[in-house]
């Protein structure tokens, strides 16, 4: 592949419920039947939506201006590299926050920029739009699991397609704020148990930046599974650690140094109660899954 007909560049951004993202990727065609993605820059703020969301069930004032702030600066970041197209999805903060629609109109008029607030369902099938997984060749049966500050999807994908996905109220924030319910682990194992169990060459997908970072701080071989024994031993020295040693030692950025531990315990919970003692890590999330639906609109 020596040359290629057009090259321009498409943003995509997630509201998350621990931070806020901007993907700028470099879309190009080389031929009327083929269209390449790569990554040109990548941006993220650490605004906790879900702290307020998930605790008082609107997100603050404060919060509001912050989140306008950045999405200003990501209209001029747009503006800068002459993004042609965007996408802007909010997730679970969004969804679960009374005034989610009046921010969405603020954004609007003060940014420019149209979100729109997917559920869980549209968050679990945008994880599988990747060409990785839509190769023809491509038999696999995967488990993909996303877990997120305020949501976890899990979603089985067999032959090119999504056999089934579910989305729990259970993540990082929602976890340190210890609202999540010994009722919604228990509905988590069972929908593990019913509909993925049976499965005997699953192969584990795990996805989100928690995952990325375990796999990073263990040690693991770029390329190669990350093993569960693995997953545990970095853990525990993560909980053995003080605030400041993640910090300073590991150089964790503040919003991730409290919610690592409590979100590697949900990809470590999925891995046990498969049975499994692996998962792979392929650095992919929701971001990259909207430049492909971006690319399916164009």
């Amino acid at each position: 592949m020596d040359s290629f007909k057009e090259i321009k560049k498409y943003a995509t951004i997630d509201i998350g419920s621990n931070a806020v993202r901007l993907l700028i990727s470099n879309i190009i065609t080389i031929n009327k039947s083929q269209t390449i993605s790569t990554k040109n820059a990548l941006v993220r703020v650490p605004v906790r939506l879900g702290q307020d969301a998930f605790t008082t069930g609107k997100i603050s004032n404060k919060n509001i201006e912050r989140l306008i702030d950045a999405m200003v600066s990501f209209k001029l970041l747009m503006k800068v590299h002459k993004v042609k197209k965007y996408l802007a999805y909010g997730t679970s903060a969004l969804r679960s926050s009374s005034n989610g629609s009046n921010i969405i109109d603020l954004i609007l008029t003060k940014a420019g920029l149209k979100i729109e607030i997917i559920d869980g369902e549209k968050e679990a099938e945008l994880i599988t739009n990747n060409p990785i997984f839509k190769d023809k060749a491509n038999k696999k049966t995967y488990c993909f699991i996303d877990v997120g500050g305020g949501s976890t999807e899990l979603t089985l994908f067999k032959n090119r397609k999504v056999i089934k996905s579910k989305s729990f109220e259970l993540g990082g924030v929602r976890l340190i704020n210890g609202l999540v319910l010994k009722k919604t682990w228990d509905l988590f194992r069972n929908w593990i148990v019913e509909n993925l169990n049976s499965y005997n060459d699953i192969e584990v997908i795990g996805l989100g930046g928690n995952i990325n970072k375990i796999f990073k701080l263990s040690g693991n071989k770029i390329g190669t599974p990350l093993s569960l024994r693995k997953i545990d031993s970095t853990l525990s020295s993560l909980e053995k650690m003080s605030y400041s040693d993640k910090m300073l030692l590991l150089k964790l950025n503040p919003d991730r140094v409290d919610v690592i531990v409590p979100a590697g315990k949900i990809y470590q919970f999925l891995l046990k109660n498969i049975n499994s003692d692996k998962i792979r890590v392929p650095k992919i999330g929701l971001a990259d899954g909207m430049v492909y639906e971006l690319l399916k609109k164009s």
